[in-house]
């Protein structure tokens, strides 16, 4: 009876591996794609069958998948999804519905999904002379986002900020409003980073020019502890920043202010007229906000190591990265290629000089601060 109950375990531990899908190794072809000229790849990825799957958490990857399909009559399914999602998704998804290619943000999971063996970097050779090296390695940064305060100048309630201090008064209390770092990682990843011991000492004297006196801790470990901890003590949550956004807007919203992403401002229902951005006006040189004015992240193009078309989600990248697959995005302000010869947005900044006046992810910092996040945590749940 034992040797019968034996083997019908070994039988359905046999029938269980081979029902698990056995995907090919392509970690030799993305090697071999780094090394490509554009004919070479596009004619790999012709080559290929099936639907060609992309996951994004950005609106505008329809667009681009929508123009790389008719150019090179490639089928494309591209799907619009939240950042947990497509890391869950590449956790768990496995056969041809898999995704080929994903545009992802949030630095430090896509590093643990590197480490997982999940995705793969691939570097066209057409940038590979272009970029900075710290955009290609260890993830080929598409493009970097700001998210920056932004507030209502309607009446006499203008918060026109010079410090960030100033968001911790009084009577600043629901009067910012802010996407929930529960929900929104890159939200999350900004507020561990001002706890970072550069931006901490920063924090610390922009406390000074505001107060005049030096900062009394408590017991806080630094000025960031600090800063964030009575940042979200006054901060009301939005659903979403586009939600954020159109409220801000409102012309009843007179002594608010919000941290978004610039881009929301090109929606038609945000009312940009009764907006003004705490770093700079479209219109004049605007003012400083020290010691920042809000924070930039970046967003990543990689291969899923689950790809069944691997060679075209190579090329799909490759023309991501080119002005025409940049399009989509760069037809607006609150979008930045990496790549230096594309030019920015009439009214807007340069990346280089938002890059100096912005928090921008420290992806090892922020895999080493567990605690941090523990802390903020405890914030938010008011």
């Amino acid at each position: 009876m034992k040797k019968i109950l034996f083997l019908a375990l070994i039988l359905t531990l046999g029938m269980l591996l081979c029902a698990v899908p056995a995907f090919a190794d392509i970690s030799a072809d993305v090697e071999a794609g780094q090394t490509m000229t554009h004919e070479e790849l596009a004619e790999k990825a012709m080559a290929e069958s099936g639907a060609f799957v992309v996951y994004g958490n950005t609106s505008r990857i329809a667009t681009a998948a929508e123009d790389f399909a008719a150019l090179y009559g490639i089928p494309v399914e591209s799907n619009n999804l939240k950042d947990q999602e497509i890391y869950t998704k590449l956790r768990s998804e496995n056969g041809s519905g898999a995704a080929d290619m994903v545009m992802i943000q949030d630095g430090a999971q896509l590093a643990d999904a590197i480490d997982e063996g999940l995705v793969l970097n691939f570097v066209p050779a057409s940038v590979r002379d272009v970029l900075e090296e710290a955009d290609q390695q260890p993830a080929l940064v598409h493009q970097y986002i700001n998210k920056l305060f932004i507030y209502n100048n309607q009446g006499d309630a203008v918060p026109a900020i010079r410090n960030v201090w100033e968001l911790t008064a009084p009577e600043m209390k629901g009067n910012v409003i802010f996407k929930n770092p529960e929900t929104e990682k890159v939200n999350m990843n900004f507020l561990i980073m001002c706890t970072e011991p550069s931006w901490a000492e920063k924090l610390a004297e922009a406390y000074k020019d505001w107060k005049g006196t030096d900062i009394d801790l408590g017991s806080f470990e630094n000025a960031g502890y600090k800063w964030v901890a009575e940042f979200l003590d006054n901060v009301t949550f939005g659903k979403s920043d586009t939600s954020i956004a159109e409220e801000i807007s409102q012309k009843t919203a007179a002594g608010k202010i919000g941290l978004f992403v610039l881009s929301k401002l090109r929606s038609s229902s945000v009312l940009t007229e009764n907006l003004t951005v705490a770093q700079y006006d479209a219109s004049a040189n605007g003012y400083s906000v020290e010691p920042f004015s809000g924070f930039m992240y970046p967003m990543y193009t990689m291969v899923n190591t689950k790809a069944t078309r691997p060679y075209t989600a190579m090329l799909f990248i490759e023309y991501l990265m080119s002005e025409e697959g940049f399009a989509p995005w760069g037809k607006n302000i609150g979008s930045y290629s990496p790549n230096p010869s594309f030019k920015v947005n009439d009214g807007d900044l340069s990346i280089d000089v938002w890059k100096a006046r912005l928090v921008m992810e420290d992806a090892n910092y922020i895999l080493d601060s567990f605690e941090v996040e523990d802390f903020i945590l405890q914030h938010c749940q008011k």
